[in-house]
């Protein structure tokens, strides 16, 4: 469930962008990739996450059969080595759902830092440890020095190794040739940040002993809520687009003040890659805000909007204290109800429609990434 509070304008203003997503057609034309929605360029390319929840459950079956040979497998750990929009998802899977019972604990690695590499490795029996190379392009320096490190420590052993990378990749061709376990096909139509449903969130998140099944029912509930027939105005990630977009172009409300529950706290560190990769370029953007601590109203301009993330069965009564508090004061306030851990596979969903639709409200492409090439 989502409610939000804004100005008498603000209302009009978001009233006024939802009726245009409407009359223009655009929700329909978004689940098309019209590129004119956007910036009449290769966006289209990118979009193949509008049916990677489909893809994926048509995928369950090995998926389920990975997780029972990792669960059988004797492994006490499984270490993701990624980068970026590769390791974000597991991590925020890991510290969501920690260790379950009867399944290996997951870790991350995607700093070079000679520290914490020795230090996750002083808590690994490497000799028990399951290590999947996470690389889209497979060629990204990180993770392909994170396999070589870790694959000598295991003293050549393939069956101790699986990857996700696109076909093709370079990692692909490594894979094959050192003999890892399994290789798990990235979809090329996809960037690195909206790739949390793909087998990036999906393969770590079966390793972990995820009911993979249940996280994709959930998300599969939200993809048909944010569907192409479904009104703008009744639509999730439309609606949370047009408040975000509409804030920042008529209000310049364009700082996205991130709070959630502790129980769910890092999502703000997934959100925070998704929101400023895709909208930041052309002197425009969200600026996303994590992890700052609620402050009296007084303390904050007028460029917020305050997003709680609200885990229901474990709400902080600091935090619905302050949020409260911002909303008397007249700041603009998104609520977000997450009612069961699983319920992230949605959000995930959700926000990546709402990122694709403030991009549109901001004229920008959500979908490249000059910076980061360059």
């Amino acid at each position: 469930m989502m409610q939000y509070s804004v100005s008498t304008a603000g209302q009009d203003e978001i009233r006024k962008t939802l009726d245009d997503w409407h009359t223009s057609g655009k929700v329909a034309r978004l689940w098309s990739r019209d590129a004119t929605l956007w910036t009449g360029e290769d966006e289209g390319r990118w979009m193949d996450w509008l049916d990677i929840v489909e893809q994926q459950i048509a995928a369950l079956p090995g998926l389920t059969a990975f997780a029972g040979e990792v669960a059988a497998g004797g492994f006490r750990h499984v270490v993701l080595l990624g980068m970026g929009g590769s390791s974000l998802c597991p991590e925020v899977l890991r510290l969501t759902f920690g260790v379950l019972p009867e399944h290996p604990e997951l870790h991350v690695l995607d700093s070079t830092d000679p520290d914490q590499i020795y230090a996750l490795e002083a808590r690994l029996d490497v000799a028990r440890t399951l290590f999947i190379v996470s690389s889209k392009s497979g060629s990204t320096l990180e993770p392909n020095i994170f396999k070589q490190y870790f694959f000598a420590r295991a003293n050549g052993n393939g069956a101790q190794f699986v990857t996700v990378t696109d076909p093709g990749s370079k990692m692909e061709g490594v894979a094959k040739a050192d003999g890892f376990r399994q290789i798990f096909a990235g979809v090329p139509g996809i960037g690195g940040r909206y790739s949390a449903l793909s087998h990036y969130g999906t393969v770590p998140g079966a390793a972990m002993g995820l009911d993979i099944g249940r996280f994709l029912d959930r998300a599969q509930a939200t993809v048909k809520a944010c569907g192409p027939a479904v009104a703008a105005a009744d639509n999730p990630g439309v609606l949370l687009g047009a408040v975000l977009g509409t804030l920042a172009v008529t209000e310049k409300r364009d700082k996205v003040t991130l709070f959630a529950s502790p129980a769910i706290a890092d999502l703000g560190a997934w959100l925070e890659q998704l929101i400023a990769e895709s909208t930041g370029k052309q002197g425009k953007g969200l600026i996303p805000v994590d992890r700052e601590a609620i402050g009296a109203p007084e303390v904050y301009g007028d460029d917020r909007v305050f997003v709680y993330v609200r885990f229901t069965p474990e709400p902080d009564a600091a935090q619905d204290r302050g949020v409260a508090a911002l909303e008397a004061a007249g700041h603009p306030v998104v609520r977000i109800d997450v009612p069961d851990r699983y319920d992230l596979g949605g959000e995930f969903f959700r926000w990546e429609i709402a990122v694709a639709v403030a991009g549109s409200i901001l004229g920008i492409n959500p979908f490249n990434q000059p910076d980061v090439e360059a």
